[in-house]
Parts: C-alpha cells; sequence; structure tokens
C-alpha cells in the first residue's frame, strides 16, 4: 500500500522574479532593497537566505515533511492590485511552479479586481498546484463571500481546497510593535472569513473543502457566544479545515473540542513562525501531518 505524506499545508516562499518585481515598485507592497514596505506594517526586513526552496526541503527532510505548499504572502495585498499592477505579480508566483522539484507544491491565487476564471482554471490544472488561497480580506461578510463565490467555485468545480490566509493589514494610527498585526488584523479578519463561511458558505458551494489558515483565528472557540447571540451552530461541517501555524497545545487542544481531531491540519508559516508539536499523541500527530491534509487536498470521508 503506497504511504500517504506528511503534509505542510501552509509555507512560504518567495520566487526571484516576484522579488524583482516588488523591487521595481514605487508603492505598496514594494522591497527598496531587502525592506518590505506594506500600508498596514512597519517596514520588514525580508531574509533572502530564508526563501530559498531547496535550503527548505532540506529542512523539510529533517522535520519528516513529505509535501510542503507554498503559499503567496497575502498580506502584500497582490491579488487586490488592479490588473495591470497585479498581473505580473501573479504570473511570478505562478511560474515558480516550474522550478519545484518532488516535495513542494503551490497554492494558486487569484486576481481579484477582474477575475481572470479561465486563466485560474488553467492554473489550477497545473502539475504541482494543490489549490487555491484567498486573502481573508475578500470574504469579511456574507455578501463578500457570495461576490467571491465565482472565484470559489472555480476551485469547487476542479476538486481543489481553497486555503484563506490573512490580508492585507489596516493602516495603524500610531507605532506598532512587528507583531502587532499578526495578533490584531489578522485574527479579525480570519474569523470574520469564518464566520461569513458559517453563515453562507456552505449553500453557496456545497462541495468546496475549505481550510482557514490559523485555526481561523480562533472564532470556532466562540461557538458558545454565537449560540447565545443567536447564530446557531449546526453540526460540524465535515469539509471545513483549520491548519495550525503560530498555535500550540493549549489552542489546539481547545480547537479538538470544538471541530474534533478530524478537522485540523499542520501548517508551519515558515519563514515567518516555526513548526510546533502539539504535543497531543502519536495518534494526533499521523493526522495531524498525514491523514487529515490527504482529506483536505483530496476528499474522501473523514
Amino acid at each position: 500500500m503506497l504511504r500517504m505524506p506528511a503534509v505542510d499545508v501552509h509555507q512560504h516562499a518567495w520566487p526571484r522574479a516576484l522579488v524583482e518585481q516588488l523591487r521595481t515598485r514605487s508603492t505598496s507592497p514594494r522591497l527598496d532593497g531587502d525592506v518590505l514596505h506594506l500600508d498596514g506594517e512597519p517596514p520588514y526586513d525580508v531574509d533572502p537566505a530564508a526563501h530559498v526552496v531547496a535550503d527548505r526541503r532540506a529542512r523539510d527532510a529533517r522535520d519528516g515533511i513529505d509535501l510542503a505548499l507554498l503559499s503567496l504572502s497575502s498580506p502584500l495585498g497582490i491579488e487586490t492590485l488592479p490588473p495591470e499592477d497585479a498581473a505580473p505579480l501573479l504570473e511570478a508566483w505562478h511560474d515558480l511552479v516550474a522550478e519545484l522539484g518532488e516535495g513542494h507544491g503551490l497554492w494558486a491565487a487569484p486576481g481579484l479586481v477582474e477575475p481572470d476564471l479561465d486563466l485560474l482554471r488553467a492554473r489550477l490544472a497545473l502539475p504541482g498546484v494543490h489549490g487555491l488561497q484567498v486573502p481573508a480580506t475578500s470574504m469579511l461578510d456574507p455578501a463578500a463571500l457570495e461576490r467571491l463565490a465565482p472565484v470559489l467555485a472555480v476551485a469547487e468545480d476542479a476538486d481543489r481546497p481553497v486555503l484563506v490566509h490573512p490580508g492585507p493589514a489596516a493602516p495603524a494610527s500610531s507605532a506598532v510593535p512587528s507583531w502587532w498585526p499578526a495578533l490584531t488584523d489578522y485574527p479579525a479578519q480570519l474569523a470574520a472569513a469564518w464566520f461569513a463561511w458559517h453563515v453562507a458558505g456552505r449553500s453557496l458551494l456545497p462541495r468546496l473543502r475549505i481550510c482557514f489558515a490559523a485555526l481561523a483565528g480562533l472564532a470556532p472557540l466562540h461557538h458558545e457566544r454565537l449560540a447565545a447571540r443567536g447564530g446557531g451552530l449546526g453540526a460540524v461541517d465535515r469539509r471545513v479545515f483549520y491548519e495550525t501555524s503560530s498555535y500550540g497545545p493549549r489552542a489546539v487542544d481547545a480547537m479538538v473540542r470544538v471541530v474534533g481531531v478530524d478537522a485540523i491540519v499542520h501548517g508551519s508559516d515558515l519563514p515567518y513562525a516555526e513548526p510546533r508539536d502539539p504535543g497531543l499523541g502519536e495518534a494526533f500527530s499521523h493526522a495531524l501531518h498525514v491523514t487529515n491534509p490527504h482529506h483536505l487536498l483530496n476528499g474522501g470521508t473523514r
């Protein structure tokens, strides 16, 4: 019997062509040398060595990861740039798939201002592309999710999953620590996207497998308050998954108590965070790294 791979569903690596495109820009998102400038975040020093895919593969092998899926950094806001600005950046991102060897795959990324659904279908069909990523900022309420639904339907029709990743942070009114967006904007975006999905998602896209980064900002842990406020609960959605990046034993254990073991998948967010062992036992570790990602990426009963 063929062994299923251990999977990290959420890593980042910037291809050289994308870096060069960002260095030509005079407005956000832009790189000044190796310093990233975004409207909603403090300047960030990018370590080019941390984005070398071959080096990452060696590390993954040491960590027991057979397949790592690379994600476009949605906080850059590339998906919602004007089409003429987004196109070369998105092309540079998708061209990376031709350079990937065994052990790496890619999440496709759409242009969202004027979505080219035919181009998206073609990109989802590329060998090495495992699904579609969208920024949480594109589905912050049920109406936004309804507008996004034609894009998500392309993934559904292709039997590919969707990863919901934090999008651009809102500009702060004063200086904030570098970690501020990751602890304020990002979880809030993910929580709003999860609640939008709770209200409208499954009726719009009955077959879509969807995964929320960073445990959906812990939104499912608000299930008691949701019920108390009249939002209802319903059965656990067996096609919704939650990846673990930046969280450890306490948060993961709490999520399991609400959504079950089968919904949790391993994501590290390398190189921006380190993978963590939830310490919940060998059986859970196998589900986290192997069984659950297999169901996210390929479907099947869970």
